[in-house]
């Protein structure tokens, strides 16, 4: 597409976590012409149009990044992402890097370059880093100057960065601090406006946690079982979107959704109401409950879920799975639950006789993106996670285990947290039943996690 020279108009710099298909249209242009310039990338030429917009849905999918976007009259223009270092790297928690920064040619010269920084930069000093670093090729000019007069530190030199147009070119290194005290507060990976703890609250140990309030569908009404029985629920909201859009405001950014009625009976029943959340949701929703074929997976992930979670079927048809995550890479979760050890199927009315690990190792083999892992004795009794079995879960894979099922106070999260220090691989926590009785509060939980 050919785009004019830049004008005068409204400019705008924000972190994006979910993209409507305009927006990624525009990114897309912005960024063929940011690698057909030589910048921003490190493509050569351009890539097939389906390989770029399936590589940004993934990105908006990854916690350990944050993507930002520059707009020129509400159109993207160029973009950046903030990574963290891994999880396990938490001598080096207090950094993220900064990458894939660039303005596209035909909107350069209005100052756009340097407000997408300066939110990054904002962003990563509210989320608690204090030093961002970055890497730059010597032939990218522009963006050399704006690091240097941003105050940046170019500290290191390599001779052999990269090769462009068959010669090698140097890579410059920049690094710049943040914050001037020696603190080091971890850093956040969901949500910009999370509160840092302040100076002197009691250090809690381990990585930080993403957390995913659930929002259980039945009858088209919010709800929370006990033990993953149907008669034993409890009515939360008959207004799906309206609580969506709650947990979003205070703070979230993953929504949790499962079709109850789905998972009974092995095919979506929630239609209406899965549609409400999406549309109120500003952020990623995954979404399990009665998934058990390609079209109906298809159909929801284009309908605007950004991951689903394959439960049932992962016992039943592997293969599907399987085939679920080459049509669908990253976008497929498999949700893992155990009574004692044992997977439980058919919306936990069956168990099975193979070990939740067992399970875990074959749906990491066909390539799922995560493991959801719940012990359904503890679902909704406000008992605690069972970190025992959660740890064995994360040490046994090299994928990331989101935790489920017994969060009943903070003190379960902070044990949570505290076992990330052993087992790394935990990545995230779902809270239910506490959030809606407020036993715990939605900030506290997000502070504790952070």
């Amino acid at each position: 597409m050919t785009r004019q020279a830049p004008t005068a108009g409204t400019i705008h710099a924000e972190r994006v976590q979910r993209m409507h298909e305009d927006d990624l249209h525009a990114l897309c242009d912005a960024t063929n012409a940011a690698i057909l310039e030589g910048g921003g990338f490190g493509w050569l030429a351009p890539p097939p149009r389906e390989t770029l917009e399936r590589y940004f849905r993934g990105v908006l999918l990854v916690p350990e990044r944050q993507m930002f976007v520059a707009r020129l009259d509400d159109m993207i223009v160029g973009s950046a992402q903030l990574v963290r270092p891994p999880r396990n790297n938490e001598a080096q928690a207090m950094s993220a890097t900064l990458m894939h920064f660039y303005i596209a040619p035909y909107a350069r010269g209005l100052g756009l370059g340097r407000l997408l920084l300066n939110e990054v930069e904002s962003c990563a000093r509210s989320m608690g880093y204090q030093i961002i670093n970055l890497d730059v090729r010597e032939t990218q000019t522009d963006a050399v100057r704006l690091f240097r007069s941003s105050g940046f530190h170019h500290w290191g030199t390599h001779p052999s960065y990269a090769r462009t147009d068959g010669r090698t070119v140097r890579g410059l290194f920049f690094t710049k601090r943040l914050q001037d005290d020696e603190r080091i507060v971890p850093a956040h990976p969901q949500a910009a406006s999370t509160p840092i703890p302040a100076a002197g609250h009691a250090p809690v140990t381990g990585h930080s946690l993403t957390l995913y309030p659930a929002i259980d569908l039945k009858d088209g009404t919010c709800v929370r079982l006990r033990r993953g029985e149907m008669d034993n629920a409890t009515v939360y909201s008959d207004d799906p979107g309206a609580q969506a859009r709650a947990w979003i405001d205070a703070g979230c950014g993953w929504l949790h959704v499962v079709d109850l009625n789905g998972a009974f009976a092995g095919r979506s029943a929630n239609t209406e109401a899965i549609e409400s959340i999406i549309a109120n949701a500003s952020v990623p929703v995954q979404l399990g409950g009665g998934l058990r074929d390609l079209d109906s997976i298809g159909k929801w992930l284009n309908a605007g879920i950004s991951r689903v979670i394959l439960g049932s079927i992962a016992v039943k048809n592997p293969e599907l799975v399987r085939e679920a995550c080459r049509l669908f890479p990253g976008r497929v979760v498999a949700g893992i639950d155990a009574r004692s050890g044992q997977v439980a199927t058919e919306g936990w009315a069956e168990t099975s006789e193979m070990k939740a690990v067992e399970l875990g190792q074959r749906m990491q083999d066909a390539g799922v993106a995560a493991v959801i892992f719940t012990e359904i004795s503890r679902d909704g009794m406000l008992t605690g996670i069972d970190i025992e079995q959660t740890a064995d879960m994360a040490n046994a894979l090299s994928i990331p285990v989101i935790a489920s099922g017994g969060v009943g106070n903070l003190e379960h999260l902070e044990a949570l947290r505290a076992a990330t220090a052993r087992a790394p691989g935990i990545e995230g926590v779902i809270v239910g039943r506490a959030l809606y009785d407020g036993r715990i509060d939605l900030g506290e939980a997000l502070r504790v996690l952070s």
